[in-house]
């Protein structure tokens, strides 16, 4: 059976580590991300300087050996801000370099026969850098990345491999002229390989996740006011009145529908309606709590989705009526009018999102009826959802059908 000697190793690690660098660097600069961008570069120089060591160590002049490896102590630097920028947060200069000057000061001042010594301060370094990638993930973790444990634990492992030398060194005791033969160097040569790999895998795991987390918002978000559209507004409410049924807490759902919106666009312009548009969903938005749901359904209708009683909802609709009419909008033309009417429903838990908008909205067709500027509460709930269609169909086409929004 054939063996591989560390020499062998670690050039098969620095080979898997370019290639993967390089493939990172691509894609960091077809994704514009700053953060492949890091990792890349920071396995390309990780590469070059144990190449570089692994098959001249022996002929490099101690200034050119020290360089070498504080090169190499720089990437492992790198792989730590790498993690800060994908977080979004500033890199750390000071703490790129720190490693490879605590190196170059520590090794000067060592026996140049020491090899054990300067191996452990070595492995020492890289393992305060994985310590610290580790902690970056982990304190930058969210509840919508729960499966992030990867990217805490390859690091952990990586540094608890590196500090296994340093732990036992009192018991092993290995001769220095000897260590550069030892196991120790197989297994650090075996475990670059596969913290090499292993760390892709996770940095693609997490930038993947990341990329359908932001289409998954976009999916769902109204790109006008920022407020959920009506789908993410159903998929949020729809968590919301389950979380609410368990523990058997009433829900109460509003419609809102600005008054003589399509008036408003035709005497002052389309944007004159999206910036109204925007400046009610900033409204409906203050006079929420956290809690509740908003969502921005159609062209001028809004909802939202409280977890209260139907009273306390009602309340909470004359508020936004009375700061929606109060906003104080003026323009060249003069002031504009920004009324609401709001059509409000409560049910008890666990009661279906389409059968509170159903009662919703046949109270907001009364308050339109009723004068507009107004809330009207629903007095019960649908007996169905098909006789509700029916019933809105049949409205539709007869002469007192809801008005037009104008």
């Amino acid at each position: 059976m054939m063996s591989l000697d560390s020499i062998t190793l670690y050039l098969v690690a620095t080979m898997v580590a370019a290639l993967l660098g390089a493939m990172m660097v691509f894609f960091g600069r077809q994704e514009n991300s700053p953060a492949l961008k890091w990792w890349g570069t920071a396995y390309l120089l990780g590469a070059a300087s144990v190449a570089l060591w692994t098959a001249a160590g022996d002929k490099l002049g101690p200034h050119l050996y020290l360089a070498l490896n504080a090169v190499g102590f720089v990437a492992c630097g790198m792989v730590w801000n790498a993690a800060r920028v994908f977080h979004g947060r500033k890199p750390n200069w000071p703490g790129l370099l720190v490693g490879a000057l605590a190196w170059v000061a520590v090794v000067s001042l060592l026996d140049p026969s020491a090899s054990m010594l300067r191996m452990i301060v070595g492995a020492g370094i890289v393992s305060v850098y994985a310590a610290l990638t580790a902690s970056e993930l982990w304190v930058e973790r969210r509840k919508s990345l729960q499966r992030r444990w990867p990217a805490f634990v390859v690091p952990v492992m990586h540094g608890c491999v590196l500090m296994l030398p340093i732990v036992l060194g009192s018991f092993l005791r290995p001769n220095d002229a000897g260590f550069s033969g030892s196991i120790w160097v197989t297994v650090f040569a075996v475990e670059l390989i596969l913290y090499a790999v292993g760390t892709v895998f996770v940095i693609f795991m997490l930038v993947s996740e990341r990329t359908v987390t932001a289409h998954r918002t976009a999916a769902s978000t109204d790109p006008l006011t920022g407020m959920l559209n009506r789908r993410g507004f159903s998929e949020a409410c729809g968590r919301v009145i389950e979380r609410e049924a368990k523990a058997g807490r009433p829900v109460t759902v509003m419609i809102f529908d600005i008054d003589h919106f399509k008036s408003i666009n035709d005497r002052f312009g389309h944007p004159a309606g999206d910036e109204m548009l925007k400046l009610f969903s900033t409204v409906v938005v203050s006079n929420l709590r956290m809690t509740d749901m908003s969502g921005r359904i159609g062209g001028e209708e809004f909802a939202a989705l409280l977890p209260c009683s139907l009273e306390e909802g009602v309340l909470v609709a004359e508020r936004v009526r009375e700061a929606f009419e109060t906003s104080g909008v003026v323009v060249d033309e003069g002031p504009v009018d920004t009324t609401v009417s709001i059509g409000v429903a409560g049910g008890p838990a666990g009661t279906e999102l389409e059968v509170l908008l159903a009662s919703a909205d046949t109270a907001l067709y009364q308050a339109k009826r009723g004068g507009r500027n107004r809330v009207e509460a629903a007095e019960e709930l649908p007996l169905s959802l098909e006789n509700w269609r029916r019933q809105s169909a049949a409205r539709v086409g007869a002469p007192q059908a809801r008005p037009a929004t104008v």
